[in-house]
């Protein structure tokens, strides 16, 4: 599928983006980024979770579909290499579903 494909059986402005990084907050506590984004590097989606105790579990996947108008540009060409290269490595080993 194309980057900017709608994804099968989602809404069509649907993007399918793969998990390239997972960083910790510095300003708050207990807060991790995840940032997905496209097999091209050129479009990222990032969501924020409370790390807020050991018994809420949710799930991260290998990939989202996130709606278009949730994605944003990546503008650095290092950090469009860095995601291209992960995200097809992500799309490459796993499918969308996987808990990684």
């Amino acid at each position: 599928m194309n980057a900017n494909e709608a994804v099968p059986g989602s809404a069509t402005d649907a993007v399918r983006m793969w998990l390239v990084e997972r960083t910790y907050s510095d300003d708050e506590q207990n807060m991790v980024i995840l940032t997905y984004a496209t097999p091209d590097g050129e479009r990222y989606f990032r969501k924020e979770r409370a790390l807020t105790s050991f018994s809420d579990v949710r799930d991260t996947t290998a990939a989202v579909d996130a709606a278009s108008s949730n994605v944003g540009t990546v503008d650095d060409p290092d950090d469009r290499e860095r995601y291209a290269a992960e995200a097809a490595r992500m799309a490459n080993a796993h499918d969308p579903d996987d808990v990684i």
